[in-house]
């Protein structure tokens, strides 16, 4: 099994190419949570997530005839990106297999990297399967993207970087996929203090890792559905799985909705952009989804900040939704001159701000004579919310919350 010399084999490896990324005591997250957060930014990596590091690690231990034959591999996207410079770095011709509903800037990225991007399938694993087809057809090595000792070897130099930079730490909590970084961060923390806690989260939609855990043997999801495209994995890892077993002290789960709340705390408390996976052990940790004491040391590895735009848009509104920041609701109006100034002059005594109004007078779900007005508005919280509700049904208005 992969051990800590190993690591620390692959961090003179990695060295020349992967960045030593920040770590920052977190006053906004302190508070809320009681804890003592650190955040560790593998956001400021090269390609903008950890996967650098095992990618460069299994790279600069290819045979010469390997190298010659030149590597492929499948990813959703960061380890993708990975791959693809730290090939291009060592001379390596490098081609990827990435699902078709991959974030189009994740595809850009990797092919301006020097891979050449083959889109297939609707999942990492549909990937996966056409990548090793590719593999066998070509002669070229498969780099995968969690379940190989050397790229866990890689990812584990972050954890050294952790309990180096941070003596005290009391608990790491860490994202799953497929189990190839908090594999490879177990075994760097385990090996240097025993007594250090590894949490290990899931998304709720891809949470093969806490099924596994539970029945004793690796499950395979039927499908997969989370924000966090980083982590969406059917199935964790056969090398991967013995690691967590032993070496993770306990796994949980958290929502979308949890995941999109912590995202947009991040961007707004402290200025940090991350992509769904990066955003699930702040996640876990905010919901309290395992037991820590006041004043623990913790640190949630945000471990990258790939996020497409589009993703973004619907994440950010996931967040304002649910934290009670953002309302959309629809209400039917007497269509009749002065109607909609009564409407708006409500919503302005209550300190609702108005994003948007659509106003239809051709709905069939109306009278001839009426008009459905939908409103996107910005609110301050749920009482807010409850608030402002509460008026416009005084006002004698019936009201649809559509977010």
């Amino acid at each position: 099994m992969l051990d800590l010399a190993d690591v620390e084999a692959a961090r003179e490896r990695v060295a020349e190419t992967a960045r030593h990324t920040p770590l920052e005591y977190s006053h906004s997250f302190s508070a809320m949570t009681g804890a003592a957060v650190h955040l560790k930014l593998e956001t400021f990596q090269r390609t903008g997530a950890f996967k650098i590091r095992g990618a460069t690690n299994r790279i600069a231990t290819l045979t010469d005839a390997e190298r010659e034959a030149g590597v492929v591999t499948a990813s959703a996207g960061n380890h993708a990106q990975g791959v693809a410079l730290a090939a291009t770095r060592s001379g390596v011709d490098s081609k990827i297999v990435m699902p078709e509903p991959a974030p189009v800037s994740k595809v850009k990225a990797t092919r301006n990297y020097g891979a050449e991007v083959v889109l297939h399938g609707e999942d990492y694993s549909e990937a996966a399967d056409h990548a090793h087809e590719l593999e066998r057809e070509a002669g070229r090595t498969y780099v995968h993207a969690f379940d190989d000792p050397m790229v866990m070897a890689g990812q584990g130099t972050l954890g050294l970087e952790i309990i180096e930079d941070c003596p005290e730490v009391e608990t790491v909590v860490v994202p799953i996929g497929g189990g190839g970084l908090i594999g490879g961060i177990a075994t760097a923390i385990k090996g240097r203090d025993p007594d250090v806690r590894v949490i290990g989260v899931q998304a709720e939609g891809a949470s093969s890792a806490a099924a596994s855990l539970a029945k004793g043997e690796i499950v395979e999801r039927d499908s997969v559905e989370t924000i966090a495209d980083g982590i969406a994995t059917r199935r964790i890892g056969d090398e991967t799985f013995p690691i967590i077993r032993d070496r993770v002290d306990e796994v949980v789960t958290v929502s979308d909705e949890e995941i999109a709340i912590a995202l947009t705390k991040l961007l707004e408390r402290s200025k940090t952009l991350v992509e769904g996976a990066g955003a699930v052990p702040l996640a876990a940790i905010l919901e309290e989804r395992f037991e820590y004491a006041d004043d623990e040391v913790m640190i949630p590895t945000l471990c990258g900040g790939n996020i497409d735009l589009n993703t973004l848009t619907t994440v950010i509104l996931r967040g304002l939704v649910k934290t009670g920041r953002y309302l959309r609701l629809r209400t039917v109006l007497k269509d009749r001159p002065g109607t909609l100034e009564e409407l708006t002059n409500i919503l302005s005594r209550h300190r609702a701000n108005i994003y948007a109004i659509r106003h239809d007078r051709t709905s069939r779900d109306v009278a001839m004579n009426d008009a459905e007005v939908e409103l996107d508005l910005e609110t301050r919280g749920h009482d807010h919310v409850e608030t402002v509700l509460d008026a416009l049904e005084d006002a004698g208005y019936e009201t649809e919350v559509l977010l």
